[in-house]
């Protein structure tokens, strides 16, 4: 049975499939604090290999106007992920 945090965590990236979003990205988009995000996917999701994080380097633009870039992490569902049923009891699962 899964936490309503991680329910909350794991509907946001489940309706948001296919979009890149780094735990900062989910905290906005939940409410919640970024290291609760980190926690929920690490805990609940990934250590049962629901939920990745997969490393990407984006394009950022500077204080001074120069572009540079910065390593970050997607977080993603796994193909088992997608079919996890987050309301089901630990039985049904």
């Amino acid at each position: 049975m899964f936490k309503p945090n991680s329910i909350l965590v794991y509907n946001f990236v489940k309706e948001n499939e296919g979009k890149n979003f780094t735990a900062a990205d989910i905290a906005e988009g939940t409410g919640l604090d970024v290291k609760q995000v980190n926690g929920i996917v690490t805990s609940a999701f990934a250590k049962k290999g629901y939920m990745v994080r997969e490393e990407a380097e984006i394009e950022i633009t500077k204080e001074d106007g120069s572009k540079g870039h910065k390593a970050v992490k997607f977080i993603r569902l796994t193909e088992e992920g997608k079919k996890l049923d987050v309301n089901a009891t630990d039985d049904e699962q």
